[in-house]
């Protein structure tokens, strides 16, 4: 198990040169962000290639997989993206699956699949996974279509790839279901990256209802070998959250 510090979050209006020279500092080695539109991508493959820090995940482009007719968009955009991940080194893209749509769950389920479906020769062209994010919809995400781990599954069972997984967002999730530790152990096999944040509030782990360094060692357990990204919104120096991090939960 490895950690990844999310420079959008953490590092929410600064520079993500300034970011990366903050978690280097503080002993991390591996990165990850949200969109890549807004980054000048040459510029940080050339940061990359100088301070040799790792970008864990980024996120595809923001296009609905729920809703069918999105389909072509949203393939051309996960090409798009397997180029810049593949120009930083990254193996691992997330994507979120799109709004609720006015029309029956079912039809929802089986665009979402499709697509997946849809994208696994390029994932594997690439030697780079995809992970599907659900959320929580009772706090910040409202609207959202997948919020369930049990829909999560069924959808990567059906699409029945390596190259799709499951990212398993601790705080999401304690909000949705609970039960984390037993979710960890049933579903492990499909999670291809970790989320956390402490909950209620989103802050550092230390600031938070959920047992981290419990969830950490259920990770570890599962022989889990991928990323940890911590995308939490720091109220204290990002030095104190990250010493925890080292001392407590690693």
């Amino acid at each position: 198990m490895k950690i990844s510090i999310c420079a959008d979050a953490l590092y929410m209006g600064q520079t993500i040169e300034k970011a990366i020279d903050d978690v280097l500092k503080n002993g991390f080695d591996a990165i990850e962000f949200w969109g890549w539109e807004d980054k000048n991508l040459q510029s940080l493959a050339e940061y990359q290639r100088v301070r040799g820090f790792q970008v864990a995940a980024m996120c595809t482009k923001f296009i609905s997989l729920t809703d069918a007719s999105c389909r072509p968009a949203y393939i051309e955009g996960l090409k798009e993206s397997l180029k810049v991940a593949q120009s930083l080194n990254c193996k691992c893209l997330i994507s979120q699956t799109g709004a609720e749509l006015p029309i029956s769950r079912q039809l929802q389920q089986e665009s979402l699949i499709n697509g997946l479906k849809e994208c696994v020769p390029y994932l594997e062209e690439y030697g780079i996974i995809l992970v599907i994010e659900p959320l929580n919809t009772r706090v910040d995400h409202e609207g959202y279509y997948l919020s369930s781990m049990d829909e999560a599954a069924m959808v990567v069972k059906e699409v029945g790839s390596p190259y799709v997984k499951i990212l398993y967002d601790i705080y999401h999730q304690q909000i949705m279901e609970g039960d984390i530790s037993r979710r960890i152990q049933k579903y492990h096999q499909l999670i291809g990256h970790y989320h956390a944040a402490g909950n209620p509030g989103r802050h550092e782990l230390y600031d938070s209802e959920i047992n981290y360094e419990r969830i950490f060692h259920e990770i570890k357990q599962t022989g889990y070998q991928g990323y940890v990204g911590m995308e939490y919104f720091p109220v204290d120096n990002t030095k104190i959250g990250f010493d925890y991090i080292k001392q407590v939960i690693l």
